[in-house]
């Protein structure tokens, strides 16, 4: 079910509806219906993959209760190795086996010895990855003892299957969103006020912005070959727009829909593209996936701590890590290592925490330094896409070759390719999101702050065209780029 959907508009206010004024006196009632309505949710798009979330939900409730009654590390460790193994296990197949399959084959072919094997074409369950990574989050703690395993399967069951973030996150730690199970939880008002802002937010750079960026995107990358250097940078720059766009707005529609529950989630972008490093940039962009990661993978390896060539294995272990999670092809690789090389001079120079504030605090613009920084920061950033996007990393060398052969582009050029394109409407729409984040970047949303606006007609018109413009564009049926990982 998409949040931009007739569906979901349908779905979201009778659950609202039943979830407060028909239960909201039982607790234990709100969660099994939490449960039920996330599991409409998610069967709707393939009712054939529920088999596989409430198997993992199980495992993992099942695990953490043996892990809690026994003290024996040797059997701790089979329990946490089963865990990791089965879940792991389901994610590898339905994610990788073909990746797999065809780089075995291409690899003997490359040799000189082809053969055939049959690919399964197999449907990769949407969300498998946020939710695995959510109930390994658990059974990880529970063995390390940084928390204490739950008895209550309702709530544990509601926490994994959790529909707001359950297809494509913030992906929750169990110590930080488990507990808010276990507690009555009462509507207010204030919160569900600025969550109907953060979901009109999000979709507005859902389908205004990501969804008008993909239409030329598409058409740009499905002719690389003969598109001009001009046509090239224009669809590089609104890919950049695009994911952000289209992941950070169903983060905000997420988190958004999540407060109208009384829940609080994570933010999971803090406008990374006024980040002034790279380091920075990864610690604003996707900061649940990065997190788990920093916790889960990067500091068992020893982290920062250690030799120099230990920091900079773990570096890339991490972001190589970090691109194949993302998909199953090797620009997903590239585009990870291509990361970890931005990163490697901040870590040697001892430079990768240098910008933990929010750029131009307390002033309206930038220094001159900053917006150099920050341009620099977006333009690798951006490079990196190209195979993030590409079909192929010998389409991603071609794609990057073309567009710097035209390097010395005249601002009319670009103007006229801009014209070609179609993409004026869309120009504006992003230089309104920019201008939005940036009087915004001390929040944790662009519209959270909108009391700036002290006329109270103002503000709502602002919000009633922004809701128009949602429901204008919204008619492409464009699924979210995470659906896919």
């Amino acid at each position: 079910m998409l949040f931009n959907s007739l569906e979901f508009a349908i779905f979201l206010p009778i659950a609202f509806l039943i979830y407060w004024f028909a239960i909201r006196r039982f607790l234990e009632l709100q969660n099994i219906f939490l449960v039920a309505a996330s599991y409409v949710f998610y069967g709707y798009w393939d009712y054939r993959f529920l088999s596989l979330i409430i198997f993992s939900s199980a495992l993992d409730f099942l695990i953490g209760a043996q892990l809690a009654e026994t003290e024996s590390e040797r059997k701790r460790k089979v329990l946490l190795i089963v865990s990791l193994v089965v879940n792991l296990g389901f994610l590898g197949f339905f994610k990788y086996y073909d990746f797999f399959v065809d780089s075995f084959v291409d690899s003997f072919t490359f040799l000189g010895m082809p053969f055939d094997v049959d690919r399964l074409n197999i449907i990769l369950p949407v969300g498998i990855s946020f939710y695995t990574f959510q109930t390994l989050s658990y059974t990880i703690d529970v063995y390390n003892r940084r928390l204490t395993p739950t008895k209550d399967p309702v709530a544990f069951f509601a926490f994994v299957s959790f529909f707001p973030q359950l297809v494509a996150g913030p992906i929750e730690r169990a110590k930080d969103l488990l507990p808010q199970f276990y507690v009555k939880r009462n509507f207010d008002y204030q919160e569900a006020r600025d969550g109907m802002r953060q979901i009109l937010w999000g979709l507005f750079k859902k389908v205004v912005v990501a969804d008008n960026c993909a239409v030329i995107v598409n058409e740009v990358y499905g002719n690389v070959g003969n598109a001009p250097p001009s046509m090239l940078l224009i669809a590089v720059v609104l890919f950049a727009f695009q994911i952000y766009g289209d992941f950070s707005g169903y983060s905000d529609i997420a988190i958004g829909t999540s407060r109208l529950f009384g829940f609080k989630l994570k933010q999971n972008f803090a406008f990374p593209y006024f980040s002034r490093d790279i380091a920075e940039f990864w610690r604003r962009w996707h900061i649940s996936l990065s997190s788990w990661f920093k916790d889960y993978l990067y500091i068992p390896l020893g982290g920062s701590r250690g030799s120099t060539l230990k920091k900079v294995r773990n570096t890339f272990i991490i972001f190589v890590v970090s691109g194949f999670w993302h998909g199953a092809n090797w620009t997903f690789v590239a585009w990870g290592f291509l990361n970890a090389l931005y990163f490697l001079p901040l870590l040697l120079a001892k430079r990768n925490r240098a910008n933990t504030d929010v750029v131009a605090e307390g002033r309206y613009l930038p220094s001159m330094r900053e917006a150099i920084q920050v341009l620099f920061t977006f333009f690798i950033t951006v490079l990196a896409w190209v195979f993030f996007r590409a079909d192929s990393i010998s389409q991603g060398l071609v794609y990057i070759a073309d567009m710097l052969s035209g390097l010395a582009l005249s601002p009319k050029q670009v103007l006229i390719a801009l014209d070609h394109m179609s993409a004026e409407m869309v120009t504006y729409y992003i230089l309104l999101l920019l201008l939005f984040e940036w009087l915004g970047r001390h929040g944790k949303h662009a519209l959270e702050s909108f009391q700036i606006v002290r006329v109270r007609a103002v503000r709502w018109l602002i919000y009633y065209a922004l809701f128009m413009m949602v429901i204008f564009e919204n008619g492409k049926e464009i699924d979210f780029i995470y659906f896919q990982f």
